[in-house]
């Protein structure tokens, strides 16, 4: 029996006219940092539009997030993997497990995105390295075309996260090979001397001044904001999808709710706060 295999949807599927059309509502997701393909299944079944695997701050190697991958896989959520930083060799691997969809961290100048693009796309337009024959991407040689056509069905985000990089966005935005744009208030606001801040009126006004240019350029755009508030707020602005959580951050929230209601003392008043979101 012969299989006609093709590659796995990616995050820029969500966003065509049609799929805008039919869904009529923004797109959601979070983060997935434990590490396990298990947890990853349990989060993928729950019915957001994506999972962001995170490699940069979560301890995952590639064996892990490949089964990761694999596990939401079976799920119609789509799978996101932010990779430790814009460096060609760890992309091409990240690549190559079949990762379809990458956020490229710490990206502040056009160059660095010209960097991160070309890490995407084989030659001559990139430096992907040939392996399609050993990875799960091409389902070792079985997707027909793939080296001509696996850029196409990738989707390339690159992070906007200091003042630098939006200084630079309107040229970071531009830049060919670049589907869209991920901001992290949290990096944003430590570099701007808000560190911790990421609601602050200056914070804020900078990630919607970055949502706003890449609305004029026609590229996707989404924000880290596990606020709710916060994350309408830069919905209303025009961001076209938001993260709002994390598999570790729902848990520690929960289990601190479990702990205050049966293991506070007596004479707690329950008014501590929670942290501060991501």
């Amino acid at each position: 029996m012969s299989l006609r295999l093709s590659s796995d949807p990616s995050l820029k599927d969500l966003f065509t006219e049609q799929a805008r059309t039919e869904r009529n509502r923004p797109v959601a997701g979070m983060f997935v940092s434990a590490g396990d393909a298990g947890v990853a299944e349990i989060c993928a079944g729950a019915g957001l539009d994506y999972l962001l695997i995170d490699g940069e701050h979560s301890p995952l190697s590639l064996e892990s997030i490949q089964a990761q991958l694999r596990a939401i896989s079976a799920y119609p959520t789509l799978s996101v993997v932010r990779v430790p930083e814009n460096d060609a060799r760890l992309i091409k691997q990240y690549l190559d497990l079949g990762a379809q969809s990458l956020i490229v961290p710490m990206v502040d100048t056009a160059d660095d995105a010209r960097a991160a693009a070309r890490a995407v796309d084989y030659p001559p337009n990139g430096v992907r390295g040939l392996g399609s024959a050993l990875a799960r991407s091409a389902r070792w040689n079985r997707i027909p075309d793939y080296l001509t056509t696996a850029r196409d069905t990738i989707t390339l985000l690159v992070q906007i996260e200091s003042a630098t990089a939006v200084e630079n966005a309107a040229e970071i935005i531009s830049t060919d090979g670049v589907d869209g744009i991920f901001i992290g208030p949290s990096d944003l606001s430590a570099s701007m001397g808000l560190i911790g801040q990421q609601s602050h009126p200056d914070v804020v006004a900078a990630a919607k001044q970055v949502i706003r240019l890449a609305r004029e350029a026609g590229k996707i755009v989404g924000v880290n904001a596990f606020a709710q508030d916060q994350a309408r707020d830069y919905l209303d602005a025009g961001a076209d999808f938001v993260n709002v959580a994390a598999d570790v951050a729902l848990l520690a929230r929960a289990t601190e709710q479990l702990a205050q209601t049966w293991c506070a003392p007596s004479d707690a008043d329950g008014s501590g706060s929670a942290p501060a979101s991501y």
